[in-house]
Order: structure tokens, then sequence, then C-alpha cells
């Protein structure tokens, strides 16, 4: 690696948080910041926090930022959970512009592909070859594909159409919460989603992240999938990590 340090951003639909992070453990260095995100979460709205966090601690080096968005060369082309303001917006140049950096020292990724970019380099020491999926539940549902270890960028597992309805509307980590369904009721709605999932890609195993992997252990036991699932290693702290190590690698899709 370039650096023994880097620092990440990762901005979901309800917080934004950012640390520096140690790129030799994959791990956080200190407590991190954590932002409510705005609303409305327009671009501008969005990159005036991304600055603040930085600048709390006072890191001048390179800066990953991931956005719940598909990230072609820099621009944002959808919008998930955030702004429609976002769609076509170059968030590459917004960043770089806000944050004072030269263009070489800004990547900008979407939030899952961080998070699995991380599992996969730091995670567990599991058999990760073959075709692996990595899913964050939260706001709604992102997703990671790795063949081999190698991403496969910008796939939008999340919006599966399952039972006529957008899967993330049934099976986000945020349904459970608004409709408080019990852990059993919001596995089964999982299951679903998994089963269908796995019929389309056929994945060798599916990682869970987001925030809800904190818990595990209360709801992997209850999927009914044929695929191997486990929880993230570095549960809701993956995004800001492999954020930090796409700024070091210069990873930019």
């Amino acid at each position: 690696m370039a650096g023994t340090r880097g620092f990440g951003v990762d901005i979901g639909g309800s917080g934004i948080k950012g640390c520096v992070v140690d790129l030799q453990a994959g791990s956080l260095v200190g407590e991190r910041v954590r932002t409510n995100t705005p609303q409305p979460s327009t671009p501008d709205a969005i990159a005036d926090v991304v600055a603040k966090t930085v600048e709390q601690f006072d890191w001048h080096g390179p800066v990953g930022v991931t956005l719940p968005t598909v990230v072609k060369h820099g621009k944002a082309l959808s919008a998930a959970n955030i702004s429609k303001k976002w769609i076509g917006t170059d968030a590459h140049a917004l960043f770089a512009e806000r944050l004072g950096r030269q263009p070489n020292e800004i990547v900008v990724l979407n939030d899952a592909d961080a998070a699995g970019m991380a599992e996969i380099r730091y995670g567990s020491d599991i058999d990760r070859s073959g075709v692996v999926v990595l899913l964050t539940f939260g706001t709604g549902i992102g997703s990671a594909v790795f063949l081999d270890g190698e991403l496969v960028p910008n796939t939008e597992f999340g919006h599966l159409e399952v039972d006529g309805h957008d899967a993330e509307t049934k099976a986000a980590a945020s349904v459970k919460e608004e409709h408080d369904l019990s852990w059993e009721e919001w596995a089964k709605r999982v299951t679903r989603y998994l089963r269908r999932l796995e019929d389309l890609i056929w994945p060798d195993l599916i990682i869970a992240g987001g925030g809800v992997s904190k818990k595990a252990d209360k709801w992997l036991p209850l999927l009914d999938v044929r695929t191997k699932v486990v929880a993230a290693e570095l549960r809701n702290d993956a995004g800001i990590v492999g954020a930090a190590v796409a700024a070091d690698i210069g990873v930019q899709h």
C-alpha cells in the first residue's frame, strides 16, 4: 500500500460517518464522527458535512467518499435514499473543490462496493473464492459482487423485484424498524429476497453487512437459504475503511 493511514467518509441515507483508517489493520484510528444526513440531502448540503467531517480530524491526505448511488467516472448516476439532485452530479469534482484537494486525492465510489472491498481485504479467513456477494442492510439494501476477489462495480441487487416489489422496500433494516417487525418476521423477508438473488447469480458466499450485522446472531440462524451467509467482520465501519482503501490505491469507477 502507498500509505499506512487513510481517510474514509461513508455517506448513507440517515448518517454521514468519517474517520482516519489504519490501512494495515483495516481498523478505525480513534472515534469516528457521525452526523445525521441533512434533509434535503442535496449535493451541496452533503458536501458541506463531508468537509466539516474531514476538518475535524485535521487530515490533509487523500480522501475516499462513498455514495449510495451508482458512480461511474466520478459521476453519480442514480440516487437511492438521497436527493434526486445527485443524479448527473460530478461528485468527484464537487468533493475535490469542497475539500480543497487535487483530483488525484479524491476517490468517490458506491457505498456497498467500498464495504465489500474492506471485507474482502480485511475480513475473516473464510474462503472467498468464486462469486461473493456483500449486502448492506440499512436504510436500503446495497450490494457488492466479487469474482475471485475482483470487484464487479455498481451492482444494484438491492433493487431486485421480488413478488412485485423493490426488494429493499420489503427487506431493508429500516423496514424492520419502521414496521416493528420481529427478527423472525424480518428474516422471512430477507430469506425471500436472498432466494431470488440465489436463483439469478448462484453465489458461493453471502456476507451480511450494515448496522444490523452487529446483531447477526439474532437473525442469520433464521435464514433458510442454500448459500452460506456470514456476518460482515467490520460491521458498520466497512464503508469508511473501504473508502480509505480506495483512496489509497486510487480506485475510481
